[in-house]
């Protein structure tokens, strides 16, 4: 419990120049985008922000077997900018494992095959020779006029990877996660025009906003699972699986849609040698489908919003012979609770979301790709990180590529905050410690680096802790409500849309009503330590005064333990407050007549680099 009353002020010493009137680093193309009227400096989308979109008629056959994917791609293309294109760039991500693919990551060479086969691309009905380099495919067009719409068709097929599972493949003979399976229109903006950032396998994806119905056909006894509404589940599945779904879609109670004897009758989909599952989703950034003939299946659902009474279904997909994923579907239901109810309190946006065991830690809209572990705080923490992008990056639409921290530190703070809530026995620090070590080394650099450019730990600890803490410290400095209502004010400005970094900031700045900049400066565009000591403990006629010294300008919460000669102790705690204007002292005043033993300094989400003078005994 911290005893505010125990504390009688906090003294600042060495002062420095204040830095509330403080102003961010704004790169040129945002500037630009300013100037156009796009995007405005009060965060919200300008007055002349547009964005292009498509809708997508998938037709995708796949063969369990030889992992061969066929597919057709009809695409009507939406022009919402203002320029003329007189190119198109599609992605073609499944190349990460074309041969002479240029990857970041770890591929096995006996993994990487032919790629990508586009065996046909129409623009409006004529054929055209598409440019295919890596991940990446262009096509030119005689011009696309601003506001106006084109017809593409692709047919296309490759062989889903079998090994070195980055994202998608096999999963085992008969378990399948298909992710990026399709060419698709790359994003062009009002920021940097064309998205033509390879895919790598290290940085993740940006996507525009699309509409998508997907017909997907798998040989009998093979479940579909996907991202949007099943359409047909009447005509793929037994009836008494169907209408066991159609149950657990109003459900509190966990339904078996798919149980062991199911699976063993072979019971389970129509008695047809091959079935298409039809799904339909609207308005989301990417689309995902897993299979498998000898998955369980639990299902249950949420209510999601109080005034409506919208409801969102839950899943898990599970191999019988992986103990944990019994649990997932309770912690994947609690995480959507606690997101619509408590988390960023914000009703969960989507009709179902579907955790499938595979072989990755990957989320895509309503569709969660995990890898089965073995102790149940990781299979929470691993559930809640998941499930929690569904906000940031798919509603938002943010650029991962670009700004992973955008997307990873919220899915960070998400599970720092909402795991403790599923097991009050967890105290989940993920990160915390790397935090610590790397700062004030090479790979710390700013978080605001652009994603592709990090190396060694930065990599991680850019994308994942230092962002998270930056929300975390900006939650505890504003207060709860506070904080809320400035994260409701961006979600609801840019949901279905595409902020940058300084939309984030400037939102919040306004939807809090405080200039934030002084602490968006230090923390995000800054270099620097992260490490605090105990100067100092010194006996006052009132108490004792207590001198805490920040060895950078990084601010971080002030957390102490006050331990007395007679065994009781007590917290006091400040946030990052203390030290907006950017002192390198403070002396915090305590008002006690018991004998002051020790004082400890810390707490579990502060990276303090140095330790050693955490510590201070009082003599």
């Amino acid at each position: 419990m911290i005893r505010k009353k125990r504390l009688a002020a906090i003294f600042l010493l060495l002062s420095a120049p204040a830095f509330a009137q403080e102003s961010l680093p704004v790169p040129p193309n945002i500037q630009q985008a300013y100037s156009k009227g796009t995007r405005h400096v009060s965060g919200k989308p300008g007055p002349g922000y547009w964005q292009n979109t498509a809708d997508y008629k998938l037709k995708t056959n796949f063969d369990p077997a030889s992992r061969v994917l066929k597919g057709e791609v009809e695409i009507s293309y939406l022009n919402n900018s203002p320029d003329t294109l007189k190119q198109l760039w599609f992605k073609l991500y499944p190349n990460l494992y074309k041969k002479g693919v240029n990857v970041k990551t770890k591929l096995a060479p006996k993994d990487m095959g032919a790629g990508v086969d586009v065996q046909l691309l129409q623009v409006n009905g004529r054929t055209t020779i598409p440019v295919i380099d890596g991940t990446n495919m262009h096509a030119d067009i005689a011009e696309l006029a601003p506001g106006k719409s084109l017809k593409l068709k692709i047919d296309y097929q490759y062989i889903l990877n079998k090994g070195s599972h980055m994202r998608t493949g096999q999963v085992s003979d008969s378990a399948h996660f298909l992710a990026y399976f399709f060419p698709r229109v790359a994003v062009y903006d009002d920021v940097d025009g064309w998205n033509k950032y390879p895919y790598t396998g290290e940085e993740e994806f940006y996507n525009d906003f699309c509409n998508f119905r997907a017909d997907i056909t798998v040989p009998k006894n093979y479940v579909v699972w996907a991202t949007g509404d099943l359409l047909n589940a009447n005509e793929v599945f037994k009836k008494e699986v169907a209408n066991r779904l159609k149950k657990a879609e109003h459900a509190d109670e966990v339904i078996d849609v798919i149980t062991a004897e199911d699976l063993k009758r072979k019971a389970v989909t129509s008695s047809k040698d091959f079935n298409t599952y039809t799904f339909e989703a609207k308005n989301v950034t990417d689309f995902a489908f897993a299979t498998s003939n000898h998955y369980l299946w639990k299902s249950t659902s949420v209510m999601v919003d109080a005034q409506t009474k919208r409801r969102t279904r839950v899943d898990a997909a599970f191999n019988p012979v992986h103990r944990d994923y019994y649990e997932v579907v309770d912690f994947a239901a609690k995480t959507v609770q606690l997101m619509s109810h408590v988390f960023p309190k914000w009703p969960f946006p989507y009709a179902h979301e579907t955790v499938f065991d595979g072989l990755d830690q990957m989320e895509y809209p309503m569709m969660v790709n995990d890898n089965p572990v073995e102790k149940r705080e990781d299979a929470i923490t691993l559930t809640v990180h998941e499930v929690f992008h569904t906000m940031f990056p798919f509603y938002m639409g943010t650029n991962e590529t670009k700004y992973g921290w955008m997307d990873e530190g919220w899915a960070t703070i998400g599970e720092w905050l909402l795991a403790p809530m599923i097991d009050t026995a967890m105290v989940d620090d993920y990160g915390v410690e790397s935090t610590a070590i790397s700062s004030g080394t090479g790979s710390d650099v700013p978080i605001v680096t652009l994603t592709p450019e990090l190396k060694g730990v930065g990599t991680f600890t850019n994308s994942y802790p230092k962002p998270g803490l930056g929300y975390l410290y900006v939650k505890d400095y504003l207060g709860d409500e506070l904080f809320i209502k400035a994260l409701h004010h961006y979600i609801s400005r840019w949901q279905g849309k595409h902020p940058m970094p300084f939309d984030f900031f400037y939102s919040m700045n306004e939807g809090s009503g405080k200039n934030l900049n002084w602490f968006w400066k230090r923390w995000f565009f800054d270099e620097g330590v992260t490490d605090m000591g105990l100067k100092a403990v010194t006996k006052t006629s009132k108490g004792y005064s207590i001198q805490i010294e920040n060895k950078s300008l990084k601010p971080l919460p002030v957390d102490l333990k006050l331990e007395y000669a007679d065994g009781s102790s007590e917290k006091i705690h400040h946030s990052i407050g203390v030290w907006e204007n950017g002192d390198p002292l403070i002396r915090i005043e305590v008002i006690s007549v018991k004998n002051l033993k020790k004082v400890i300094l810390g707490s579990v989400h502060v990276p303090d680099k140095d330790k050693s003078d955490n510590v201070f005994r009082v003599k």
